[in-house]
């Protein structure tokens, strides 16, 4: 695996050698049991090296950007190897290299606003240094990515719409009973479909028309197999591609812009309503006497998503006309080249544990209460 960017140091007896350096030699690249330690005590006793390391971590945040990460990527990987004070240190030294930074995209910029708070000052200097250099030692060793491919001719979203959408999928969060929460989804679907022609069909009588772009959406453990296959359900019904990066722990989505956002959204709100459902139908194995099993969760959340995914499907299918197919089926095209360029090897996976009839049976229950029917095309 490819490693990130290594602090060039001069030998130790070089009196030009600055404190972060020393500490940097001795905690980033030693492997050593008291490395972490001896690099946090020299930060510790010179306050004067503050500055410099807060540069160096600033150069560490943009050789990553250069690599292929994002802001909500560094996040992610933080957060799952670390603990939250690092997540803050990241997310300020997000924030400080911000201004030094070629202008980014709207996703980008939204991804910097929506950033965790300020670390908290330690009294401690040295527990503080030794969290800056667990951080600065995960930076360093990130692999590079694949960069994502931005649209070539960004457009703003229909705000009015989004904001219809995300409205009716809070609601859906928000509702204790199942059947409205799922008819709320299968209305947002189908506003979501709606945007989507509109969007294609500005895109169809445009001079230069829009490419596909592509975004990471967390993946996160545990049963991450059945959440992948979950987003890939909704990837697909709003016509993106999704390959998953198990490893680290997200999935890539490629697709148009309008259709991003609205896999991102539907994707989040679904995952909360699952769980939600999951909850529900434990509750009701526990009074029947059976305890709680990885299986039944696990086969539960692999049905909802099988299941769901045909649901979604239809109620997007219901807002084409026979004469958009032609539009559609282009940007399908488009779609499917670019993941392929993006991705030119991929395999498929098994998904495993799938193996308790009751979370299967229970998990299809759920995604069967969605009222996906008939709706009338657009015209």
């Amino acid at each position: 695996m490819e490693t990130g960017p290594r602090v060039v140091s001069a030998p130790c007896h070089d009196r030009r050698v600055s404190t972060a350096d020393r500490a940097f030699e001795a905690a980033l690249y030693d492997t050593g049991v008291t490395a972490l330690d001896t690099g946090a005590s020299l930060l510790a006793a010179d306050p004067t090296a503050d500055a410099d390391v807060e540069r160096r971590g600033r150069e560490f945040v943009a050789v990553l950007w250069r690599r292929g990460w994002q802001p909500a990527d560094l996040v992610r990987i933080v957060r799952r190897e670390l603990d939250d004070v690092h997540v803050r240190l990241a997310a300020d030294l997000v924030r400080a290299q911000a201004p030094d930074d070629r202008p980014r995209s709207a996703r980008w910029r939204a991804q910097i606003e929506e950033l965790p708070g300020t670390a908290q000052v330690r009294a401690d200097r040295f527990t503080h240094a030794t969290a800056v250099l667990e951080l600065y030692q995960l930076l360093v060793r990130l692999p590079a990515l694949d960069p994502l491919e931005e649209p070539r001719r960004p457009r703003g979203s229909d705000s009015r719409m989004l904001g219809r959408i995300r409205a009716l999928l809070a609601k859906a969060e928000a509702t204790g009973y199942p059947e409205e929460a799922e008819a709320l989804t299968a209305k947002a679907q189908e506003l979501m479909a709606r945007h989507s022609v509109d969007e294609a069909l500005l895109d169809a009588q445009a001079p230069a028309p829009d490419a596909p772009g592509a975004c990471r959406i967390g993946v996160e453990p545990p049963y991450e197999q059945a959440k992948a296959v979950l987003l890939d359900a909704v990837a697909t019904a709003n016509h993106c591609r999704a390959v998953w990066n198990e490893a680290l722990s997200f999935s890539t989505v490629v697709g148009f812009e309008a259709d991003l956002e609205a896999v991102e959204l539907l994707y989040t709100s679904l995952l909360v309503q699952a769980q939600s459902a999951l909850a529900t139908a434990e509750a009701a194995q526990r009074k029947g006497g059976r305890k709680r099993t990885k299986s039944f969760r696990q086969s539960f959340l692999a049905a909802y998503a099988h299941r769901i995914g045909g649901r979604l499907a239809a109620a997007a299918e219901t807002q084409v006309s026979d004469d958009l197919l032609p539009v559609l089926a282009s940007r399908e095209v488009a779609v499917g080249a670019a993941a392929d360029r993006m991705f030119p090897e991929t395999v498929s996976t098994r998904l495993r544990g799938v193996s308790d009839a009751a979370g299967w049976t229970e998990g299809s229950r759920a995604a069967d209460r969605a009222r996906v029917g008939e709706r009338p095309r657009l015209p």
